[in-house]
């Protein structure tokens, strides 16, 4: 099967596994497919939020028919992504998004991300993420809102649109492990008190004892760490960072 075009059939699973909340790699395993066939499928008919299995089967029976006579020409909406094939760049945000939900990050969060990483800018305004991932203006805006609290993204405004545009750059994976520690050393705070409270000599007291320390130590060299490798890669010429770094 793997190779062969999707049927209706495979196409109505893979949209009674959306509905499901099932990640792609699951789709793909009920129906004998590849993860990146069914990351294909759902982003180039509309997303996880809009597809729908029917007309993406009609749609595929008309590309069909159309391939091999009509030359394939750009969609308009490739210009807004550096003239690429939208199927190849919503494929990488695809995975991407699939990786950042695995990682903790709630889903329409990890689509905005993906919809920002995955940018030349690394910025869209509200109407164009609203366009990019066919959701509603209020679901973009309150995953945004979620990114702006964590420090992942900034909005900044667009002068040239009156607009404002939400924005990631190359600090962002710098702002996401500081915004994880400060969580981690929270978290170390609650259960040395706890500790302390509970009693630190019984098993529970030196249980969450042990926690604290294993937890600030980490956090602490993490913070260290990522502040030492922000400066690295921040002076160092493009053309300098692709190299090993473990070897200095």
């Amino acid at each position: 099967m793997p190779g062969e075009r999707l049927t209706q059939q495979d196409r109505r699973q893979i949209a009674a596994g959306l509905r499901d909340g099932l990640t792609y790699a699951a789709i793909g395993r009920r129906i004998g497919r590849p993860t990146s066939t069914v990351t294909r499928e759902v982003m180039r008919n509309g997303g996880p939020g809009g597809y729908r299995a029917d007309q993406a089967h009609r749609a595929s029976t008309r590309h069909a028919h159309r391939r091999g006579t009509t030359p394939l020409s750009p969609s308009p909406r490739s210009v807004d992504l550096g003239g690429r094939d939208p199927r190849i760049v919503n494929g990488v945000a695809a995975h991407s998004t699939e990786l950042f939900v695995q990682t903790g990050l709630p889903r329409m969060m990890a689509r905005v991300l993906a919809a920002l990483v995955t940018t030349d800018s690394g910025s869209l305004t509200s109407a164009e993420l609203v366009q990019r991932l066919h959701v509603s203006p209020a679901s973009a805006s309150t995953a945004v809102g979620h990114l702006e609290a964590i420090k992942i993204i900034k909005r900044e405004r667009d002068p040239h649109r009156r607009a404002e545009r939400y924005v990631i750059d190359e600090d962002v994976w710098f702002q996401a492990i500081m915004a994880s520690a400060r969580v981690d050393t929270q978290i170390a705070a609650v259960f040395r008190s706890g500790a302390q409270r509970l009693g630190a000599t019984t098993p529970v007291g030196a249980r969450l004892e042990n926690m604290s320390q294993f937890l600030h130590r980490v956090s602490d060299d993490l913070v260290r760490s990522a502040k030492h490798w922000r400066q690295v890669y921040a002076t160092q010429p493009p053309a300098e960072t692709n190299h090993d770094s473990t070897t200095s």
